[in-house]
C-alpha cells in the first residue's frame, strides 16, 4: 500500500498549493505529476494514483489548483485565479516541486482534461519524460455531439455568464458542471471554449509564450468514445499543440473494458479501472 503524506508548495508569491504525495514501499523509479480536470478535487483521482504507485514504483503527485478544494485561500468571491494560472501557473510549479524534491528521477505528466494542455508553458517543460492527457483538447462548443452541444450553448451564453454575474462565482454545484469555480477561471474557460482558436490568442498575455521546443517526449492523448464534453475529435486536436513531439492517440471504449458508460469525468473512478492500464499502455 502506498504512503500518503500530506505536501504544500508555492506557485507564485502568496500562492500555497496543497495536496497529497503518494510514495511507493520501497524507491520510486519514477516520479508523475497527476493534473486535474476544471472543478475536480484532487481527491477524486486519489485511487488511480495509489493504483499508479504501485503498478509504476512512482511517486505521484495530486494537488488542487489555487483557491479551490484544498488550496481555497478565502472567499470565492474574491478570488483573481484564473485558467491560465491554474495551467501555466499551478501546474508548472507541481512539476518543479517534484523535480526539487527528486532530481534524479524521470517525470511523468499525466492530466486529465484542463491538466493536459499547458506542458509548453512549463518553466522546466524539457524535464518531462513522458506526457499523457487524458480527455484533454481544445474543446470548441461545434465538436460537442449534437445533444450536448445545446447544453454547452445555455451554459456559455445563458445560465455561466448570468449567475456568474449574480453571484460574482460561478455555482458549479448549482448548475451540474461540477464544483464552484472563481470567476476568473469560468470567463477564461468560456472565452477559450468559444473560439476556434481556443487558448492560443492568450499566448504571450494572460499565458506566456509555449516552448515547443521544450517538449520532444513521447505524448500519449487518450480519448473516450462516449465523452460529450472533450470528444475524441477534440482530442485529437491537441496534437498540434504538441508539434515537435511523438504524438500517439487512442481512443478507450466503454466495450473494451466491459462497461456500459465511461464518460469525461468517471475513467478515474473506482468502477473503471479495469480502463486504467489502457491509459498507460499496459497490458
Amino acid at each position: 500500500m502506498p504512503k500518503l503524506q500530506p505536501v504544500q508548495f508555492s506557485s507564485a508569491p502568496g500562492v500555497i498549493l496543497n495536496g497529497t504525495l503518494f510514495l511507493p514501499d520501497g524507491p520510486p523509479r519514477r516520479m508523475i505529476a497527476l493534473n486535474g480536470a476544471t472543478g475536480v478535487a484532487h481527491t477524486y483521482y486519489a485511487r488511480f494514483a495509489a493504483w499508479l504507485c504501485d503498478s509504476e514504483q512512482a511517486a505521484v503527485l495530486t494537488y488542487d489548483y489555487r483557491d479551490f478544494g484544498a488550496s481555497s485561500g478565502g472567499s470565492l468571491r474574491s478570488s483573481r485565479a484564473t485558467m491560465a494560472e491554474w495551467g501555466a501557473g499551478d501546474q508548472s510549479a507541481a512539476a518543479d516541486f517534484l523535480l526539487d524534491t527528486y532530481p534524479d528521477l524521470p517525470l511523468w505528466v499525466i492530466g486529465h482534461s484542463l491538466g493536459g494542455l499547458f506542458v509548453p508553458f512549463y518553466a522546466q517543460a524539457e524535464k518531462v519524460e513522458r506526457v499523457i492527457a487524458v480527455a484533454s483538447g481544445p474543446a470548441h462548443w461545434t465538436l460537442h455531439p449534437l445533444k450536448f452541444m445545446l447544453t454547452a450553448l445555455f451554459f456559455w451564453w445563458l445560465a455561466g455568464p448570468l449567475c456568474t454575474l449574480l453571484l460574482g462565482y460561478m455555482p458549479g454545484r448549482l448548475l451540474g458542471a461540477g464544483a464552484d469555480l472563481p470567476k476568473g477561471v469560468f470567463w477564461q474557460w468560456r472565452r477559450w471554449c468559444l473560439s476556434t482558436r481556443f487558448y492560443r490568442p492568450d499566448w504571450g498575455g494572460a499565458l506566456p509564450e509555449p516552448r515547443f521546443d521544450a517538449v520532444r517526449c513521447p505524448v500519449t492523448l487518450v480519448s473516450i468514445s462516449d465523452d460529450v464534453m472533450v470528444p475524441p475529435q477534440a482530442v485529437a486536436g491537441l496534437k498540434h499543440f504538441y508539434p515537435n513531439a511523438e504524438v500517439e492517440h487512442r481512443t478507450i471504449t466503454p466495450k473494451s473494458i466491459g462497461a456500459r458508460q465511461i464518460g469525461h469525468i468517471r475513467l478515474f473512478s473506482d468502477r473503471n479501472a479495469a480502463a486504467w492500464p489502457a491509459i498507460l499502455a499496459l497490458g
